[in-house]
């Protein structure tokens, strides 16, 4: 069984433009998230799906610098990206995480896998139910899971957040929510704005080797440090 990770990746971004190839520490926020994605032992490969616009060659560069396979497609149509990405790399099982994610924690997007493979389920996610941290985001599907979607999904939003479908649909699909013993939800390790990444930066300077932190060393810089948590803490995430 092929389980692949699609990362979507673009330079275009309203509220922070060329954020996945902002510097985070001597390395790149698209390079930090596909080091921590690829440490997932249950991933088969890594696919990084951008755009057909011109400024999204940058993105292609760096994927190729990172030895990751490229798909380009759809700039608005995110849906008809991510599926076509999938089809051409022939996976079985999709693993949706987003390049804004530079905490990704392999750890967390193995339980989510294997949650996924040992459930019977159409679609598992640690989003549903959030208790980790936004940014630890990790959604799973069956390759016909996401075809039923792409051929069938009809509202904007829909084709721009790739699974809000599956989601509206718990009749037509098995849904799965992967959940953490603890609520940290409240905590914000995602990138959208200048202060997301002034706290990644932060974060990322407290170790030498930063891709081998856990999410739960990063919990113990912040129980250390408490003042960090400030400094993003008032960002509103982006409505869907």
């Amino acid at each position: 069984m092929k389980v692949v990770a699609v990362i979507q990746a673009r330079m275009g971004s309203t509220r922070l433009p060329g954020k996945v190839l902002k510097d985070l520490c001597g390395d790149t926020v698209l390079a930090r998230t596909v080091s921590r994605a690829r440490r997932a032992v249950l991933l088969t490969d890594i696919v990084i799906a951008t755009t057909t616009t011109l400024a999204d060659d940058a993105i292609v560069l760096e994927s190729q610098r990172l030895g990751c396979n490229v798909f380009r497609g759809s700039e608005q149509d995110v849906l008809d990206r991510y599926y076509c990405a999938a089809q051409e790399s022939k996976a079985d099982v999709v693993v949706r995480i987003t390049s804004d994610c530079p905490l990704i924690d392999p750890e967390v997007s193995d339980r989510t896998i294997r949650a996924f493979l040992n459930g019977d389920a159409d679609y598992a996610s640690n989003v549903l139910d959030r208790t980790y941290p936004r940014g630890l985001d990790t959604e799973v599907m069956s390759f016909s899971a996401l075809e039923i979607a792409w051929r069938d999904a009809r509202e904007p939003f829909q084709r721009e957040h790739v699974t809000p479908f599956l989601h509206q649909n718990p009749q037509r699909f098995k849904l799965l929510s992967v959940t953490g013993d603890e609520d940290y939800s409240h905590h914000r390790w995602t990138l959208d704005v200048p202060e997301d990444l002034k706290f990644l930066r932060a974060v990322y300077s407290r170790r030498v080797d930063a891709n081998d932190l856990s999410w739960r060393d990063v919990l113990g810089i912040l129980e250390r440090e408490p003042q960090l948590v400030s400094i993003n803490r008032n960002i509103k995430q982006k409505a869907m």
